[in-house]
């Protein structure tokens, strides 16, 4: 026979442990296995009507790690606010004080704290994590370069990282794994993209020797603002959009269609990138060739 959920005020909206839970006498065993809990790793429960999101989850790691330690990777950018950059499936980041054993068992990546540390932040719940020019560095170096140029430009379009501090920290890393890595993707981000896709162009004519258009050019006529395009190269009146921002809802392709039109009408030349162009970009790359060359 089922047993009748108990859910106590102490308990609810929170992740508590559930020995401890028992042992204060807020429930039972039998209770605390009821639908009113969701269990998140051993010993560790949520109130079941809590969002199961990866902040949960880092809550719920924070009952058990070990003295010393601090959130980072992308745990510390969610606690950070950045909660769209990772999920409930996403591996809890954790870093631990040199010289510190702990077995988290499943859903938790361990690294080890280090002497570029000392930023390390202690929100408002009482949990620590790195600070954000840590985090942005340790997240970029473990990528490859083009990902890790799209991360960088998507944090600090968020304004959770100052690109200068997170170049200055990459300079300063000694030899050591990614670290090339990092300095080159500091290199490469300007934080000006709106979409990682408009960041896979960008690199996508770096690499092809082109070059570099302006990022969120502001097209004026003699009336005024026109429009803000992805890229321009504004001595040949030239942009490039992203066709993901072209909508297809009646409305909005009304207010697109005029706004295309204005900039014909300035003297402006559009080229349109879809997805399929950055997969098999030798088409798109020989045609803005030749524009660039008129």
């Amino acid at each position: 026979m089922p047993v009748p959920a108990a859910r106590p005020d102490v308990l609810r909206a929170r992740v508590f442990l559930g020995s401890w839970a028992v042992r204060k006498g807020f429930l039972t065993q039998d209770q605390l296995r009821s639908h009113a809990w969701r269990r998140l790793r051993r010993d560790v429960y949520a109130d079941a009507e809590l969002a199961v999101d990866h902040r949960l989850m880092a809550y719920g790691v924070s009952l058990v790690v070990p003295a010393g330690a601090v959130f980072g990777g992308l745990s510390a950018l969610v606690l950070a606010g950045g909660d769209e950059f990772a999920t409930a499936e996403d591996a809890v980041e954790v870093a631990l004080p040199p010289g510190t054993r702990w077995r988290p068992g499943p859903g938790v990546r361990v690294s080890v704290l280090s002497a570029h540390d000392a930023g390390v932040v202690v929100d408002r719940h009482g949990l620590a994590r790195t600070g954000p020019v840590r985090t942005a560095v340790d997240l970029v170096r473990r990528r490859g370069v083009e990902d890790g140029v799209v991360l960088l430009d998507r944090l600090v379009r968020a304004g959770l990282n100052d690109l200068a501090d997170v170049r200055a920290a990459a300079a300063a890393l000694p030899r050591s794994r990614g670290s090339r890595i990092a300095r080159e993707v500091t290199r490469l981000a300007d934080g000006l993209a709106e979409s990682p896709q408009e960041t896979r162009l960008r690199l996508l004519i770096h690499r092809a020797g082109l070059p570099a258009p302006e990022a969120q050019f502001r097209v004026f006529d003699d009336e005024g603002f026109v429009a803000r395009v992805d890229f321009a190269y504004p001595e040949l009146k030239l942009a490039i959009e992203y066709d993901g921002h072209w909508h297809a809802e009646a409305g909005q392709f009304a207010k697109d269609r005029r706004r295309l039109n204005r900039l014909s009408a300035a003297g402006w030349r559009v080229i349109f990138v879809t997805a399929a162009d950055l997969k098999r970009p030798e088409r798109l790359l020989a045609r803005l060739a030749v524009e660039l060359a008129r």
